[in-house]
């Protein structure tokens, strides 16, 4: 036999021996994420609802968020503070 084909064909099997068993742990991979996100799922049929989504109506949401967006564009006023009895200790 040629030794390139036999290298080839050593490859090869070595190749696919490592598909021959998968480890046990894959068999429940993405369980907790899935448990996880289950559990945070109020209503998980609520796309297929034809109502609306209850919560703040829309007047009040763009309210808040222009009050939300307005608290960004002048910073906290300074708070000076007075320290009389010198360093803090250690």
């Amino acid at each position: 036999m040629n030794k390139p084909i036999f290298c080839a064909v050593l490859a090869a099997l070595a190749a696919l021996a490592g598909c021959a068993t998968a480890p046990s742990y894959d068999a429940r991979f993405g369980d907790a994420v899935r448990q996880a996100r289950s559990a945070m799922t109020i209503d998980p049929q609520a796309g297929a609802a034809p109502g609306a989504a209850g919560g703040i109506d829309g007047q009040a949401a763009r309210e808040a968020m222009a009050r939300y967006q307005d608290s960004f564009k002048t910073p906290p006023p300074v708070i000076t503070v007075i320290n009389a009895g010198g360093p803090a200790a250690r």
